[in-house]
């Protein structure tokens, strides 16, 4: 998430300028974490409450809900975080004018030496993670109100944030992410290297368990430096499948999922766990109880995605309307 909206944070700087594309930012990540914080987590967490207690009313389920250490804020809870890194880019290029064409050089030597480039995005969050996942471990947590922070990962989120901003810069379409670049060409190389750093973090990891703290040194250290690894290689074969096989390609259901995407996110979890709850009685087997949470969830969150983009969209007419009609003689 963070390397795609590094992506196009450049060409957004650029079109708006540092203080527009703040106020955007602010617009499109701060107020959905909000709204999400306020309204859609308590409503997703409200049938883990109903069904453990025997007084499911809301006026209980908020009392509990507003006495805990923290406020749960479900998947939204790195958006924060995202508009953090958001601004920090924005206010570097107010700074720095000259930040995108000097992230565009280093873009363009990207694409020449696609190889060293990845080995440097490797070492880079590999300084960026590993000390902090050996000092706080890769499951530790601090929180305040609906702030959550995993200790271990800031770093590496700003550097991915940026890594996506430096290929960004040198266009979209250009370079390491041209539709017939290095990353289209190797996708089945860059398939199989997340496959097995993926798999090979995963084993790493499992010699760390139950117990961090109480784990070897030698497992931890590996398991750390497994992490930025399986990382780009993981983030880099979604590029490599898009481009190769969805970037040239018009269809429109996927159009609309594109453009719905970031809405069916914010609200798919309420319908996620509604119908996982409501699933709870039946004697499906799992595969189809996952089946229909997936499906419904899916299109639920969809519909009501496409629902208020027209709803949005006819009030915006409505409004350009009443502002070009003159008023009536007297």
């Amino acid at each position: 998430m963070f390397l795609l909206s590094g992506l196009f944070a450049s060409g957004s700087l650029r079109r708006k300028g540092s203080w527009t594309y703040a106020c955007d930012r602010l617009w499109r990540i701060g107020l959905p974490f909000l709204l999400a914080a306020v309204f859609l987590s308590p409503l997703s967490y409200y049938p883990a409450y109903a069904i453990r207690t025997v007084d499911p009313s809301i006026a209980g389920y908020w009392s509990a809900l507003i006495s805990l250490a923290f406020l749960p804020n479900g998947p939204e809870w790195f958006l924060w975080q995202l508009l953090a890194v958001n601004l920090i880019g924005a206010g570097l290029y107010a700074i720095w004018p000259a930040l995108i064409e000097r992230c565009s050089r280093l873009a363009g030597w990207a694409a020449e030496r696609p190889v060293e480039f990845i080995l440097l995005l490797v070492a880079v969050s590999a300084i960026a993670y590993v000390p902090l996942a050996l000092a706080f471990s890769p499951w530790r947590w601090s929180s305040i109100g609906p702030f959550a922070l995993q200790l271990c990962r800031p770093g590496h989120y700003v550097v991915y944030f940026f890594a996506g901003f430096v290929l960004g810069s040198y266009g979209l379409g250009r370079g390491l992410l041209a539709c017939d670049g290095p990353l289209a060409r190797n996708w089945q190389i860059w398939a199989a290297a997340a496959v097995v750093t993926v798999c090979i973090w995963g084993g790493l990891t499992s010699l760390t368990l139950p117990d961090w703290s109480e784990a070897r040194f030698a497992g931890k250290l590996a398991a750390s430096f497994a992490y930025p690894v399986a990382c780009v290689a993981g983030g880099f074969m979604l590029l490599a499948l898009c481009l190769r096989f969805a970037a040239d390609k018009r269809l429109w259901f996927l159009d609309s999922l594109s453009a719905n995407a970031y809405s069916i996110y914010l609200v798919h979890y309420v319908f996620v766990v509604w119908l996982q709850y409501a699933l709870l009685d039946s004697d499906l087997f799992a595969v189809g109880k996952s089946t229909i949470v997936f499906a419904g969830a899916l299109a639920m969150s969809w519909a009501i995605s496409v629902a208020f983009g027209r709803l949005i969209m006819s009030l915006r007419v409505v409004a350009v309307k009443r502002a070009t009609i003159s008023p009536l003689p007297r």
